[in-house]
């Protein structure tokens, strides 16, 4: 059957399924006439029992090792248990607090007395330290921020605009020990930018479906996909630069985009790493 006939049958979306297929998780045979993905009724199955899976936050990781006999759904959905309800429990807590405060007599950032709802105040911190892990994690989050992705894009867009009409009819796409390898029309400028909203809006979402189940995927997710953009910018540049003979190494360019990649998330997990250890 055809992928639309999956989506009818499953109800999920064709990225869902493309995004399943791309994991390994089905392998659906091709038509020999026309080349055409020909899934079967076992893996329309397949995809319900992914998907379903999914929604209980089991991670595509664990998935793909159950349907590769890897591992027991059992244990998995044990341990998956013991970590919703340590959530629950974690959420239940803080409701019983929120109802406590609301009852208080015209409540107030001002008139807020923490002793007043904790006893151990020094053990509360600790019992709640995974929100602190993520406080401490703003500094990656700022870097994976929307307006950081915004502003590189405008810059290679602006970049494209201004230097579109001075560039020469073919520009450098490809570099080999200093010298051009490979080269293509001079619109391939507006690749740059066209590579950002690609990145953002098709790209990490894929990532996120990788990370999503860890404490800090969200932030992983944006901070990668952030210094993509800022690599596209960087080789850009790098090409106008070319251009007028004033860079010759790309080399160079990708070694301080690295420099500045793990210098940044360095910085965060130190941060991480020294809240954690408090």
């Amino acid at each position: 059957m055809t992928i639309t006939e999956v989506e009818e049958k499953t109800g999920l979306a064709r990225s869902n399924i493309r995004f399943y297929e791309k994991e390994g998780l089905i392998a659906p045979s091709r038509n020999e006439t026309n080349g055409y993905r020909d899934y079967s009724e076992e893996d329309v199955e397949q995809i319900r029992k992914i998907a379903f899976l999914r929604t209980l936050g089991v991670s595509i990781e664990d998935i793909r090792a159950l349907a590769r006999g890897e591992k027991e759904l059992g244990p998995v959905l044990e341990e998956r248990e013991e970590k919703l309800a340590g959530q629950i429990t974690e959420l239940a807590s803080a409701e019983k607090l929120c109802r406590e405060i609301l009852r208080a007599k015209a409540p107030s950032f001002a008139s807020l007395r923490i002793e007043d709802y904790t006893s151990d105040v020094s053990g509360y911190w600790k019992k709640n330290r995974k929100i602190f892990l993520l406080d401490s994690a703003g500094f990656l989050s700022l870097w994976g921020s929307f307006a950081v992705w915004a502003a590189l894009t405008v810059l290679c867009l602006l970049l494209s605009i201004f230097s579109y009409p001075v560039l020469p009819p073919r520009i450098p796409i490809q570099w080999s020990g200093g010298a051009v390898s490979s080269s293509a029309g001079k619109v391939f400028i507006f690749l740059y930018p066209a590579a950002c909203f690609l990145i953002r809006f098709l790209l990490r979402p894929v990532l996120y479906g990788k990370f999503i189940n860890e404490l800090y995927g969200r932030m992983i997710t944006e901070y990668l996909s952030n210094f993509l953009c800022f690599v596209a910018l960087s080789v850009e540049l790098f090409t106008l630069l070319y251009l007028h003979g004033l860079m010759k190494s790309i080399a160079a360019v990708l070694a301080v985009d690295a420099a500045v990649f793990l210098g940044l998330f360095a910085a965060g997990l130190i941060k991480i790493n020294r809240m954690g250890e408090r």
